[in-house]
């Protein structure tokens, strides 16, 4: 909104120039979303407290029944609205892409708030039903997928069947055509990363640190892949109207921190269904319209070793009665191994900036 209107008096006021800057406009994303989040923090919190907590899984370990006992949930909320503030303050509110991304982490933050709105009402850890909840996100997800493939398709100079093709790193001109599959293809990245954001976030501070690791990442990814120049330099596939997608990345980015205000150990409020899902969904999609949806399992590897837990001990134990792990997630099996929790989160957060770094090294590893 602000770009559009400074943008119109950049030829009268040279100072309102500085708004056709794609770097300033992330950073003033970036610094607007994180002060909402600070100013709605407190209030938030407190109207959430009145309105009382979701009782703590009793699967879970044993120490979280009385440790995080009476914190409240849902506070992924004010993770979104400074995300969507920074974003139409200081977006192009022109491009497709920008809006597909708030489409998704609207959509999918508001079945997360739903899911969370009843945990919180009936006293109960148990939300809406696993199978609704993925049914829901796989309607968005592939309206997502379609509206971007569409306007990929449309762009100009942009190879034949490149919309529906997934491009390979480490190679400059690898693509493996999917065709239709890749309407699929696209919404599993999607839900995968949004679930597996909500998987991961199980103790104070430790999904939302990777989760900014990796919206930065992706900032610098759709800053270079959305410039015809960049691109052609560093052997990227050139996707148009995607380095946009750097402002809702620093506004990500800026969200994230001012919500770890108030989720640092010992966490005054959790993100929830609400920011875990919207803030997967949002990368997810990102990474799908940049065409790096590889390296989202690179640089958001800690997301996938998270939910690969999970699959291997659910597999394990139907398979052959035995378990694993001692409990999954991974961070509760070294939970159950004694390692404090402020250690976990750490040594996590120190895995997601380098698995970060080795999926940012694809961009010039050609």
């Amino acid at each position: 909104m602000l770009y559009l209107i400074f943008s119109q008096l950049a030829d009268q006021f040279q100072i309102f120039n500085v708004v056709n800057y794609l770097t300033f406009r992330t950073g003033a994303a970036w610094i607007t979303a994180f002060v909402v989040a600070l100013l709605i923090g407190p209030g938030f919190i407190r109207w959430l407290r009145s309105k009382g907590s979701q009782p703590i899984r009793t699967d879970g370990p044993e120490s979280h029944i009385v440790a995080k006992a009476g914190t409240p949930t849902m506070g992924g909320f004010i993770i979104l609205i400074g995300i969507l503030v920074g974003t139409l303050l200081w977006g192009d509110l022109t491009n497709q892409y920008l809006w597909v991304v708030i489409f998704v982490t609207a959509g999918f933050g508001a079945i997360g708030f739903i899911d969370d709105w009843r945990k919180v009402t009936k006293k109960t850890s148990e939300g809406l039903r696993g199978s609704g909840k993925l049914a829901l996100q796989g309607v968005i997800a592939l309206v997502a997928v379609f509206w971007m493939t569409s306007l990929l398709s449309e762009a100009p100079g942009v190879p034949e069947d490149f919309a529906t093709s997934v491009a390979v790193p480490f190679f400059k001109d690898l693509l493996i055509p999917l065709g239709y599959g890749f309407f699929i293809f696209g919404l599993l990245v999607i839900v995968g990363a949004s679930n597996a954001v909500n998987i991961t976030d199980g103790l104070d501070g430790l999904a939302i640190v990777p989760v900014m690791i990796a919206a930065g990442s992706f900032g610098f990814i759709a800053y270079f892949v959305g410039s015809a120049i960049y691109a052609d330099y560093l052997f990227l596939n050139f996707t148009p109207g995607t380095a946009e997608l750097a402002v809702i990345c620093g506004a990500i980015l800026g969200a994230g921190l001012g919500f770890l205000w108030f989720n640092a150990p010992p966490a005054m409020v959790f993100m929830g269904d609400t920011g875990s899902l919207s803030l997967g969904g949002a990368l997810g999609t990102i990474a799908v319209a940049v065409k790096h949806e590889i390296v989202l399992a690179i640089i958001g590897g800690l997301f996938v070793l998270e939910a690969v837990s999970v699959m291997v001990q659910i597999a394990s134990f139907k398979l052959t009665g035995k378990r694993i792990f001692k409990m999954a997630p991974s961070h509760h099996h070294f939970e159950k191994m004694g390692w404090a929790e402020p250690t976990i989160v750490i040594r996590f957060w120190i895995i997601a900036v380098v698995l970060a770094l080795i999926g940012l090294s694809t961009l010039k590893l050609r």
